[in-house]
């Protein structure tokens, strides 16, 4: 994990500046963020500067072959709306007290998910849907669990410690992915400011390449994915709750936590990542557009 010892004077001073303008961002009024700032940046990114519009096109033509034009058009459109409101409601985070958590965030299940974690560590499997930095905030509802974000290292050290900043909350620490297996092996007994464990793995990204990965067909097409969450499931018998995130209003979203496996059952090889493939693609056909249809999620080619 990067150390603000680690920067330079400038990308420390640009580092603040950065929070600062995130902080101030973040009181401002709800209506000017999400119906003044949140349309002007759609207007730049679809109409202005055409984000990664060619990765977009081919990834829904390719995910979506029975759709017209005019349909892929409409959820490109969607996605960029999404997309800045990814940006709006991220820099919204800066500033988070619980009563603007309550606003903006809730778990639908919390009581029955409250019952049925009751003192075991889970893994929470998460996707790029929706808003879906606020999943840190969950462990708000349920103070009986430190939420763990486990999160790829940020080419950029200004970037990546502000991100870290964001995930830093009094439920919410964010714990680097080389690092996590160490981290839950030194916590796992005594849990983390006492409490017990909740794994947050956003699981849908695009792994680095191996000759023994698994395939799964996806959204119409083989793909590869992480399979960290199945491995340390079934080696500690951790509970895997599927985490979809519905949006209900501009910014605003609830998380819901469905059980994929209880960490007892018998499973072949594979099983518990095909189980989050079907319910991320169930979820992706029922909200296209709130995917990160800007990633080049398939870059690596079953052939190659």
């Amino acid at each position: 994990m990067i150390k603000i010892e680690e920067l330079t004077v400038m990308q420390r001073i640009g580092l603040e500046l950065l929070w600062a303008a995130a902080w101030v961002f973040s009181i401002l009024p709800y209506w000017f963020k999400f119906y003044v700032v949140e349309p002007i940046l759609y207007f730049v990114l679809c109409h202005v500067v055409h984000y990664r519009r060619k990765v977009i096109l081919q990834n829904l033509h390719n995910s979506f072959p029975e759709k017209s034009e005019e349909q892929i058009a409409a959820i490109m459109k969607g996605f960029y709306h999404n997309l800045a409101e990814i940006f709006v409601g991220t820099f919204n985070m800066a500033h988070m007290p619980d009563k603007k958590i309550r606003r903006y965030f809730r778990t639908r299940n919390f009581e029955e998910l409250t019952r049925a974690v009751a003192g075991q560590d889970i893994i929470v499997a998460f996707a790029h849907h929706g808003l879906w930095e606020l999943g840190v905030f969950w462990s708000w509802e349920n103070p009986t669990h430190e939420s763990l974000g486990v999160y790829h290292q940020l080419r950029s050290k200004v970037l990546d410690l502000f991100y870290q900043r964001l995930r830093s909350t009094n439920y919410s620490v964010p714990v680097q992915k080389k690092e996590s297996m160490r981290f839950y092996l030194k916590h796992r007994k005594e849990g983390y400011r006492g409490r017990k464990l909740a794994f947050g793995l956003v699981a849908d990204q695009n792994p680095p390449r191996r000759p023994d990965a698994h395939w799964y067909r996806f959204l119409n097409q083989d793909t590869v994915f992480f399979d960290g969450a199945e491995q340390l499931a079934t080696r500690y018998h951790l509970p895997v709750y599927f985490a979809p995130m519905y949006r209900v209003g501009k910014g605003r979203y609830e998380m819901e936590f469905q059980l994929m496996y209880d960490g007892v059952e018998e499973l072949p090889e594979h099983e518990v990542t095909e189980r989050y493939v079907r319910r991320l693609e169930e979820m992706i056909r029922q909200a296209p557009e709130l995917w990160m249809w800007s990633h080049r999620r398939w870059k690596q080619k079953r052939h190659a």
